[in-house]
């Protein structure tokens, strides 16, 4: 007996699904804020270094995650496809966040180095087997148009809500512990943070295996990774445009979270970078329910556009503000937050229906090959933003816990702000010709069912 996918989840399912994205957020933006900057002026890693070894597991991950998501695809438990990768692969990735966070002290420069390899390849790797799975479940549990982008978007804010708790936690734990502003009171209050968090990742991964059901319509085997495979995922034309438009896109907002903390510190000249993240995260939490009503309006990619354009223009003012301008740095920041969740949300919908589309046209569910891809397209560009911006910096003579001379202060601006505004406006190009709205959806949903009850 099979069962039927429901057209809408109760609300239940919708949070036990959305739950680990809370949790995961620890793995997500918190480390390209305070990793590069917690190991190269306090643990004592290069900072080229530091820089090619992100570089080279995100490499690494280019040929772990597709495989994870044909493996997912193909895998046939009791508990399903996607949910004993999940539940399991929690355990090591709980364990790889303590090791991340909490290095031993004295190790040296060159001990430090190898301790960040060790946990970094442990740490993406355990992320591969949890959230290429993890998402690519997100993606089948509604057949629905609208309620795809409701079971997504919940996803996505609790995933904003946890990055706003995990960014927001090292510097309240310092407060509420009485941390010194010292090397050791830095790794005391990670500690703490990965104390909390590598638990609280296993149990909501757990979470969702229990509680969420898996489809099981019968569908045709997935087929292994060859070039046959390869072909049919490079023939999907939505899919081409989503993904380039989306890389882009994730470059350009990648160099912002990864700088911003460099920009904050040695060019606005302020401490008030909790204050910075969390105004933009708050606001793109509280800002996700109109967009997401929007999009069942307008549709899916003119509001992806529309949410694109208003998170990137007001960053590009920033090069306008000097030395101490923290009121007019917060205001840019709140207006680029008024699309924060919905830029990640919206595309996370158009995938749902990109993988109906190669359904249409070769019969079979591979979500998680997809997925896998997806996540290959999201670790590069952030592995980038590391790789590239931290060893530019290096090279024109960036010295950590020293005022900063002018060539690296320009060169840092630039990175932060004109690289990322040119990418996105090149995005919002790219995704001009994506072909599904919702009656072309409509369509192809009317043709699947015509096949499967062939």
């Amino acid at each position: 007996m099979t069962r039927t996918i429901p057209q809408r989840l109760s609300w239940s399912q919708r949070l036990s699904y959305a739950a680990p994205a809370f949790a995961l957020a620890a793995v997500g933006l918190p480390i390209f804020i305070y990793i590069p900057k917690f190991y190269t002026d306090v643990v004592g890693v290069n900072v080229s270094v530091f820089g090619a070894v992100f570089l080279a597991v995100r490499t690494f991950d280019a040929v772990t995650d597709p495989l994870m998501g044909v493996l997912s695809d193909r895998t046939r438990f009791q508990w399903g496809r996607r949910r004993p990768y999940i539940a399991y692969g929690s355990i090591p990735l709980g364990i790889a966040i303590l090791m991340l966070y909490a290095p031993p002290s004295h190790l040296g420069q060159f001990g430090a180095t190898i301790w960040l390899i060790i946990s970094v390849f442990l740490l993406f790797s355990a992320w591969t087997a949890v959230t290429v799975p993890y998402e690519s479940l997100g993606l089948e549990l509604s057949e629905e148009y609208d309620e795809r982008t409701t079971i997504l978007g919940i996803r996505e804010a609790l995933l904003f809500l946890g990055t706003l708790l995990a960014v927001a936690s090292p510097p309240a734990i310092a407060t509420l512990m009485g941390f010194a502003d010292t090397h050791q009171g830095e790794r005391d209050r990670y500690f703490w943070f990965a104390a909390v968090y590598g638990p609280a990742v296993i149990i909501t991964c757990w979470t969702c295996a229990i509680f969420v059901r898996e489809r099981t319509n019968p569908v045709r085997q997935v087929e292994s990774i060859t070039a046959k495979s390869a072909a049919h995922v490079l023939k999907n034309r939505p899919f081409r445009i989503l993904l380039l438009s989306y890389t882009v896109s994730a470059f350009g907002s990648t160099l912002p979270a990864t700088l911003l903390p460099y920009y904050v510190t040695y060019v606005l000249k302020s401490d008030k970078i909790p204050v910075y993240l969390l105004s933009y995260f708050v606001t793109g939490v509280v800002c996700l329910p109109f967009w997401v009503r929007l999009s069942n309006k307008l549709g899916k990619k003119t509001t992806w556009l529309f949410a694109m354009a208003v998170n990137t223009l007001p960053f590009s003012l920033v090069p306008l503000l000097r030395a101490g301008d923290e009121l007019g740095y917060g205001l840019i920041v709140v207006a680029c937050g008024l699309a924060a969740a919905a830029v990640v949300a919206i595309p996370s919908s158009m995938q749902a229906d990109v993988l109906d589309y190669d359904e249409m046209m070769t019969g079979q569910r591979r979500e998680g090959q997809y997925m896998g891809l997806w996540s290959i397209s999201k670790k590069m560009s952030a592995a980038l933003g590391v790789g590239l911006a931290l060893p530019i910096l290096d090279s024109v003579g960036y010295v950590p816990n020293m005022p900063q001379s002018p060539q690296v202060l320009s060169v840092l601006t630039l990175l932060y702000v004109a690289v990322p505004v040119v990418c996105n406006v090149i995005a919002i190009f790219l995704a001009l010709p994506y072909p599904i709205d919702r009656k072309e959806h409509a369509e192809i949903r009317q043709t699947i069912r015509n096949q499967r009850n062939r």
